[in-house]
């Protein structure tokens, strides 16, 4: 929920915070009766709360195999972050983890490994095709990770290579479930990879610090190609009297994750099913936001920069259409493009691709359908009102009980 402050601030945030917090609640209830699809789903909310709202409002058939397929992937990734375990281990178990989901008795990894044989059972349920689909990207996706465990992200081909194992094959993946369901045509593996890649490339920004300070060793996935422009060591980047060259960094950093934004919007641009658009598109938007919250942002190296609770409401309220998406983009690019100091070594480039952004937006023809939520304007609300709201809402909630009414 939205603090006090942040609703004072943006009392417009109260509406599409309630709106989520109400469909969190019906979608929590909507958890299926039988043992195996209930641990499923429930791991799904417990992992993130927003993805699995989104994924509630698939069809049925779809909804229970992208939630498997989550649910493997993020097996799959436990494993490859778990720094603790060696590399030896490591790289068989990453090599092999596909042939573990059509065994209902593995005991053998941690966390979720640990009721895992659930996972598999509902696996075992999905029709031929969906199967096939998440067999084929687990195995790609693990052989990738285990090549990554021995070597390091150099280049920035290494860095698009690596992105494309972790999520670029996850986007390749969704994509063959689609098709599977008959609802959409198969979508090009470029596209495809690059839905992926801009979100992954995203998270691997915002979590520069986290990763970084990981214990007991460090994960570095940004390129030596650009953060060896700047500094000896990336470690480097955290320290306070590296901060100019740290900014720098980061602002190439994501000058280089704008590049796939045409590419995600082709590939949006091209669904027909309004629940698969929405799943597709949210996550897409809030990457952009985030972009344009992190660039030429120190706080990156200091601590987490992530957009408030309130616009994230907003955005999984009022993404729902192309239009929507454009406009989204379109305003997310412009705060960014006003953050662009022309001293900074990448501003050419990275105004480049952002009015090659603006432009694919505004040739849509739609932005003057919309009243954008992103950019700040002024509001009637006073801060007096703002307090009742938020009043009101906790009163809303705590009349609905823990599991509210059915």
């Amino acid at each position: 929920m939205g603090s006090l402050g942040a609703l004072v601030k943006h009392p417009d945030d109260f509406y599409p915070l309630l709106k989520l917090k109400m469909a969190s609640r019906h979608a929590e209830r909507q958890i299926p009766s039988e043992p195996h699809w209930a641990f499923c789903f429930s791991m799904l909310h417990k992992v993130s709360r927003s993805f699995a709202l989104v994924i509630q409002q698939l069809d049925t058939e779809l909804k229970n195999a992208v939630c498997i397929f989550y649910l493997v992937l993020r097996a799959l990734d436990t494993v490859e972050d778990d720094t603790s375990v060696a590399t030896d281990i490591k790289v068989p178990i990453l090599k092999e983890f596909y042939r573990h989901i059509y065994d209902r008795g593995t005991k053998n990894y941690k966390v979720l490994m640990d009721e895992f044989h659930h996972v598999s059972t509902a696996f075992l349920e999905l029709e031929k095709g969906y199967q096939e689909a998440i067999e084929d990207i687990t195995k790609r996706m693990g052989a990738g990770m285990a090549k990554f465990i021995c070597k390091e992200v150099e280049t920035v081909g290494d860095y698009d290579e690596y992105c494309h194992y972790v999520a670029g094959l996850v986007g390749l993946g969704l994509s063959k479930l689609f098709h599977t369901c008959g609802t959409e045509d198969l979508a090009p593996d470029t596209l495809s990879n690059s839905m992926g890649l801009f979100l992954q490339k995203t998270n691997i920004i915002r979590d520069y610090l986290e990763d970084i300070n990981e214990i007991p060793k460090s994960r570095m996935f940004w390129p030596r190609q650009i953060w060896g422009k700047y500094v000896n060591k990336l470690e480097d980047l955290k320290y306070e009297e590296n901060s100019v060259k740290a900014v720098q960094c980061l602002n190439d950093m994501v000058t280089n994750a704008l590049i796939h934004v045409d590419d995600c919007l082709k590939y949006m641009s091209a669904l027909r099913d309004p629940a698969i658009f929405r799943f597709c598109a949210i996550p897409q938007v809030m990457a952009i936001g985030t972009l344009a919250l992190c660039y030429n942002n120190i706080e990156v190296f200091r601590g987490v920069v992530k957009m408030r609770r309130g616009l994230t409401a907003k955005v999984i309220d009022r993404t729902n259409t192309m239009a929507d998406v454009y406009g989204a983009f379109y305003d997310f690019s412009c705060m960014l493009k006003a953050k662009v100091d022309k001293n900074d070594p990448c501003a050419q480039k990275t105004s480049s691709r952002l009015d090659s952004i603006l432009k694919t937006c505004r040739d849509s023809g739609v932005l003057n359908e919309r009243k954008s939520y992103i950019i700040p304007n002024q509001t009637n609300y006073t801060p007096l009102l703002a307090v009742l709201l938020f009043i009101l809402l906790a009163i809303t909630l705590a009349n609905r009980g823990p599991n509210g009414p059915n």
